[in-house]
C-alpha cells in the first residue's frame, strides 16, 4: 500500500475527531509562525550590534536593545511551550483514539467471520496476533509522526522556505535545490526496502506463531523429547529474521548517509552564498545568521525523516497485514431473513460437497434426514467427515455443492446468531474462558440465577467437585482438570436448553464412572429434542433411532443398530473392532460369572 491509500483507509477513524485535528493544524501553523522569530531577532541583533561597534558604542548605548530582546525571545519561549504542549497532547489524544478505533474494528471483523477465515494458511492464531498488535502499533506511529512530527516540521520548513525567498531570492533557490535530491533519495530507499520489509514482517507473524505453538505442544515436546529439534526450527527462522534486518539496516545506513551527505552540500552552500553577498555588500552580516537559521528550519524534517522513516515504512508494510483483516468481507457471516421463535429440527442434506479453505475434500455427494426430535447418531473412522457435518449443520461453513434444509428452509436464509441461538453444542475438547467456574457455566445463558448455575453443574455431576475446592464457584476454571472443564461445557448445555443438540464425543475425557452419569443425564435432556451424536462409544449410539456410517466423506450406510448390524457391512466391521478393542468377550465372563456367585450365595 501507498502512503496515500493508507491515508485514505485511515481517514473514517480519524473523522470522528475533526475538532481535534483542526486544533492541532491551527496550532501548527501558529507554532510554524513563531518559529521565524529567532532568525529576525538573530539578524536584527547582529547588525545593531555591528552598527554600535562601528560608532564607537558599547554597552551603556546597547543595553536596552539587549533588554527589549531578551524579553521577546522569552516570551516567544513562553508561547511556544504552550503551543508544542497543546501539539503534543492533542496529537497524542488522536492517536489513541484512533488506536481504540482500528482495534475495536479488527475484534469486530474477526467476530463476524466464517471459521473458513481462520481456516485458511495465513490466519493461524500467531500470525493474526502479530498483524493486529503491529499493523496498529505501526499505524498509531504513523499518525503520531504526521500529527505530532512530520506536520508541525514541514509546516515550519514550508513557512521558513517561503520566508528566505522574500529576503533573498538566490538562497531561497539554493535551499529549494537540495530538497528534491533528498526526496528522491528516499523514494530510492523505499524502493530497495518494499520486498524486504514484506518479507520481514511474514518472518515476524512465522516466528510469533511458532513461539504460540511451542507453548500450546509443550506437553507432547517433552513426551517426545524434542526439545533440540523444536529449539534448532524456531532458530532457523529467527536467523532468517535477523539476515532480513541486517539486510534493511544496511540499505538504511548507505542511503541515510548519502541524504545527510547532500543536506551537508546545502549548508555550505548556504554559507559561501551568504559569505559572498556580504562581501559584495548586497547584505547585511546578520543576514548570514539569518538564512542559515531558516535553512536550518529548512532541513529540520531532514534530520528527523532519518529517525521515523523506518516506522512510516513498517507502517506501509503492517498496514497491508492490518487492512487484508478488514477487508476480508467475502467471509463474512451474513444474517439472513429467517429469524423464527423455535425451531423443530428436521434438517436435510441433499447431495451437498463440501472443501475446506485449505483445500482438504471432506464430503462427497451427501444425502440423510436428520428427523426432529429424535436422536440421529453419526458413526465411522476418523476423518470421515462426521465433525463436518456438524460444522455444516450450524453454519460455521457452507456447503460447496448440494442444499441443506431445516425445517423446510434452506439453512442459508436463516440469520445466523438466531439459529444458534437453539442450538446446544458440546465438543470433544471445549474451550473454557479465563475466568471462574460461575462465569464459564453462566456462559450458556448469562440472565441465569446462581441457583439455575447449580442445578446445571448438578445435572453435569459437577456440583459437589465444585463445593470440594476452597473457592467453590469462584474458582478459576482454568485449573480445573480435563474431565471437569469437560463437565462445564456439558453444564453450559444443560442452562441453554436448546430444542437441537449437537454432540461430538462428548465424553471422551471422562472416566467410566462419569461417563455413565453424563450419559444419563443426557438421555433425559435428549427426550423431545432433535440431537445429533458423534461418538466411538458404543453406549451412546446403539440406542439412536437412526445411524448414519460415513466413509472417506460418503455416506454408505443407515438405519438402526440392529438394521446396521445384519447388513454386515461397514458399521459391523466398526462395531465389531469396538467390541473387540473393550474384550467383549472377557467382560461378559467375568459378569456371568459373578451372577453365579451371586446365584450360589443365594441358595
Amino acid at each position: 500500500m501507498s502512503l496515500w491509500q493508507i491515508i485514505r483507509r485511515l481517514l473514517p477513524f480519524v473523522r470522528p475527531y475533526r475538532s481535534l485535528v483542526i486544533s492541532t493544524l491551527l496550532l501548527t501553523l501558529v507554532g510554524s509562525l513563531a518559529a521565524q522569530v529567532n532568525p529576525f531577532v538573530l539578524r536584527y541583533t547582529v547588525d545593531t550590534v555591528q552598527g554600535l561597534l562601528n560608532r564607537g558604542q558599547g554597552l551603556a548605548e546597547g543595553w536596552h536593545m539587549l533588554l527589549w530582546v531578551s524579553g521577546l525571545l522569552l516570551g516567544k519561549e513562553l508561547i511556544n511551550t504552550g503551543i508544542t504542549f497543546g501539539q503534543k497532547y492533542y496529537g497524542e489524544k488522536i492517536r489513541i483514539s484512533v488506536s481504540g478505533a482500528l482495534a475495536e474494528a479488527a475484534v469486530t471483523k474477526i467476530l463476524g467471520y466464517e471459521l473458513g477465515f481462520f481456516s485458511e494458511g495465513g490466519n493461524q492464531t500467531g500470525k493474526l496476533q502479530t498483524r493486529i498488535d503491529r499493523g496498529v502499533e505501526s499505524l498509531m506511529k504513523l499518525v503520531q509522526n504526521f500529527f505530532i512530527d512530520i506536520l508541525p516540521l514541514f509546516a515550519n520548513a514550508i513557512v521558513a522556505l517561503v520566508v528566505m525567498f522574500f529576503a533573498n531570492k538566490w538562497v531561497g533557490m539554493v535551499a529549494l535545490a537540495v530538497l528534491p535530491v533528498y526526496f528522491w533519495l528516499s523514494y530510492r530507499q523505499a524502493d530497495r526496502l518494499n520486498g524486504t520489509r514484506r518479507n520481514l514482517r511474514s518472518l515476524r507473524e512465522e516466528k510469533n506463531h511458532g513461539l504460540i505453538s511451542i507453548i500450546d505442544s509443550i506437553v507432547v515436546i517433552k513426551s517426545f523429547v524434542r526439545e533440540a529439534y523444536e529449539g534448532d526450527k524456531q532458530l532457523a527462522v529467527q536467523d532468517r529474521l535477523e539476515e532480513a534486518q541486517l539486510s534493511t539496516r544496511r540499505t538504511n545506513f548507505r542511503y541515510d548517509g548519502l541524504k545527510t551527505f547532500v543536506e551537508q552540500i546545502g549548508v555550505v552552500a548556504i554559507i559561501v552564498l551568504t559569505a559572498y553577498l556580504v562581501l559584495d555588500g548586497q547584505i547585511s552580516i546578520g543576514a548570514i545568521m539569518f538564512h542559515i537559521l531558516l535553512f536550518n528550519n529548512v532541513s529540520a524534517p531532514i534530520r528527523q525523516l532519518h529517525r521515523i522513516y523506518d516506522e512510516m515504512n513498517e507502517a506501509l508494510t503492517y498496514a497491508e497485514g492490518f487492512f487484508a483483516i478488514l477487508d476480508a468481507d467475502d467471509q463474512t457471516e451474513r444474517p439472513g431473513p429467517l429469524r423464527p421463535a423455535h425451531l423443530y429440527g428436521r434438517f436435510e442434506l441433499r447431495h451437498v460437497d463440501f472443501t475446506y479453505p485449505s483445500g482438504t475434500a471432506a464430503l462427497h455427494d451427501v444425502s440423510m434426514t436428520i428427523e426432529a426430535g429424535k436422536t440421529t447418531a453419526l458413526v465411522g473412522l476418523s476423518g470421515a467427515g462426521k465433525s463436518t457435518i456438524i460444522n455444516l449443520l450450524c453454519e460455521f461453513y457452507r456447503p460447496n455443492g448440494g442444499t441443506v434444509l431445516l425445517d423446510g428452509q434452506p439453512l442459508s436464509e436463516y440469520d445466523t446468531h438466531a439459529l444458534r441461538q437453539q442450538i446446544g453444542l458440546v465438543l470433544q475438547k471445549n474451550h473454557i474462558f479465563k475466568g471462574t467456574i460461575e462465569e464459564n457455566i453462566r456462559y450458556g445463558n448469562f440472565a441465569a440465577t446462581q441457583a439455575e448455575i447449580e442445578a446445571a453443574a448438578r445435572q453435569a455431576y459437577l456440583h459437589d467437585q465444585i463445593l470440594d475446592l476452597p473457592r467453590g464457584y469462584q474458582s478459576d476454571a482454568q485449573q480445573l482438570s480435563g474431565g471437569q472443564q469437560q463437565r462445564i461445557a456439558i453444564a453450559r448445555l444443560f442452562l441453554k436448553n436448546p430444542p437441537i443438540i449437537f454432540l461430538d464425543e462428548p465424553t471422551a475425557s471422562l472416566d467410566a464412572i462419569a461417563t455413565e452419569q453424563i450419559k444419563n443425564s443426557l438421555d433425559a435432556i435428549k427426550q423431545g429434542r432433535t440431537v445429533v451424536i458423534i461418538s466411538h462409544s458404543l453406549a451412546q449410539i446403539v440406542d439412536s433411532d437412526c445411524i448414519y456410517v460415513m466413509k472417506k466423506g460418503e455416506m454408505v450406510e443407515s438405519g438402526t443398530h440392529l438394521q446396521l448390524y445384519e447388513k454386515r457391512g461397514t458399521y459391523r466391521e466398526i462395531f465389531d473392532a469396538s467390541a473387540r478393542s473393550l474384550n467383549i468377550e472377557k467382560l461378559a465372563k467375568t459378569m456371568a460369572d459373578d451372577g453365579d456367585e451371586v446365584l450360589d450365595t443365594a441358595l
